[in-house]
């Protein structure tokens, strides 16, 4: 089972990648041009917080997994959202 500890720290991490995320996003839209690496970096943090979110679940008891599902969810939504505004 994973600890509570555990699973509020990776729920942290993933909020500062969304907000991370979320900035590189707005930073993108106004200029319509981005800071690639940045962008990319940004993208990158947004995948490896969903494979942790996915890893976590495995051994999460049911109210875990639901917080885990919420917060993969968010994580996903931001990521579509900066493959669209990459196009």
């Amino acid at each position: 089972m994973t600890t509570r500890q555990s699973i509020d720290k990776l729920l942290q991490q993933c909020e500062d990648s969304l907000r991370f995320a979320k900035d590189q996003l707005a930073e993108g839209q106004k200029q319509e041009h981005y800071n690639d690496s940045e962008y990319v970096k940004a993208q990158q943090g947004l995948e490896n917080a969903y494979k942790e979110l996915e890893e976590f679940s495995h051994s999460a008891n049911a109210q875990q997994r639901d917080q885990l599902y919420r917060m993969r969810l968010q994580v996903q939504n931001v990521q579509n959202e900066m493959i669209l505004e990459d196009r």
